[in-house]
């Protein structure tokens, strides 16, 4: 008995010796020459941060870290192979495999977050390669001028991005636990294939420790602005400088339906869509529809500014700070690119957003058509 609970104590000094403060980093990289330099990167502040530099000899690479109760992000970075290669450090030992021919089959795994990347990025693969086929097949039926197969292939190409968004929002419940989620939850809200509300919930689901990270707050706090300024909210009100120096309030704009139209005269997308929101105003104005056009422009561009509402004759509202993309209102509406709208009613609820072209006049057309 004594002998066996000697060599159990002994198995257990062992493993305990085993026991390390520092994990390993050991990697293959196929197609490099020796010397070539592996560069470790992690985030600070959401800014990207040098850790190390690694060199390439013999067709390996290795380095050991300090285990750290934080949660990081990090990517390799190859210049020669001009890409980098993300992976989340959990103290456990990793092993990267890196093909200079083919850097999106390089994986990095160790660790259950690796692994649940991974995961996702190989079926990710799945969906792109779907997409390219049915890509091939509607070039094929339109130079056929099969409209059978094109309607066909369309209706299958939507039921696939479905699936794709499904697939998404179920690994995000299942890999709450992972910083990537934080990632995919942003991506995704971006992409407009959830909406803030949405996103907010899976945020509010994730684990405690990831949710506790800067990039998850920063997330939080993205997410909250954004709902300020989603359809179904009040809109926020607001008050600028006309083009003639008097302030004039988001209030002082409102019509039975109203536009803001966050634009600038530098902007080729807003100036090329602006004789269709000429169209349009001059058509349902007198029913009942303002608009209210918040430009971008910098603070020595007020002339072009000017010279810009009287080209493209856009007899409205008009107000701007002239501070480019530092403008408080396009803060307030989270505006990150122009042209940039918002349909409001009466109420000033938002109804709708980023309607351009035909999609602006018919939805015009169904609140007013009939006054």
């Amino acid at each position: 008995m004594r002998l066996i609970f000697a060599s159990l104590l002994a198995i257990s000094l062992i493993s305990c010796n085993k026991e390390t403060n520092t994990y390993t980093l050991d990697g293959e990289a196929i197609g490099f020459a020796d010397g070539t330099e592996v560069y470790v990167f992690t985030f600070e502040n959401n800014q990207p941060k040098p850790i190390d530099t690694l060199k390439i000899t013999q067709g390996k690479f290795s380095a050991t870290y300090p285990k750290s109760d934080t949660t990081p992000l990090n990517f390799l970075r190859i210049n020669e192979a001009n890409a980098s290669i993300l992976f989340f450090p959990e103290n456990e030992n990793m092993q990267a495999i890196i093909y200079k021919d083919s850097i999106k089959a390089s994986r990095i795994t160790g660790g259950e977050q690796n692994a649940a990347y991974n995961r996702f990025v190989d079926k990710m693969d799945t969906f792109n390669k779907k997409k390219q086929e049915r890509m091939d097949q509607f070039r094929a039926a339109n130079e056929a001028n099969d409209t059978a197969a094109i309607a066909k292939i369309q209706s299958d190409n939507l039921n696939l991005v479905n699936e794709e968004t499904e697939f998404k929002k179920q690994f995000l419940k299942d890999n709450n636990n992972t910083l990537f989620s934080v990632m995919l939850i942003s991506d995704m809200a971006g992409r407009k294939e959830i909406t803030p509300a949405e996103a907010s919930v899976y945020v509010e689901n994730l684990d405690p420790k990831v949710a506790s990270t800067q990039l998850a707050q920063d997330l939080k706090t993205n997410l909250d602005s954004l709902k300020k300024a989603d359809v179904g909210s009040a809109a926020p009100d607001f008050s600028a400088p006309t083009p003639t120096g008097e302030t004039m309030s988001l209030k002082d704009a409102m019509g039975k339906y109203t536009i803001i139209d966050f634009w600038a005269s530098w902007c080729k997308p807003c100036r090329i869509e602006n004789p269709n929101v000429v169209n349009v105003y001059n058509k349902y104005h007198d029913k009942g529809l303002n608009i209210i056009s918040v430009s971008l422009d910098k603070a020595d561009q007020k002339d072009k500014w000017i010279q810009a509402i009287k080209d493209d004759k856009m007899d409205w509202f008009h107000v701007s700070n002239l501070q480019f993309w530092q403008d408080p209102i396009a803060k307030q509406y989270s505006v990150r690119s122009i042209p940039a709208t918002f349909l409001l009613d009466e109420n000033g609820m938002i109804i709708d957003k980023d309607l351009r072209g035909a999609a602006l006049e018919a939805k015009i057309a169904t609140l007013l058509g009939g006054e």
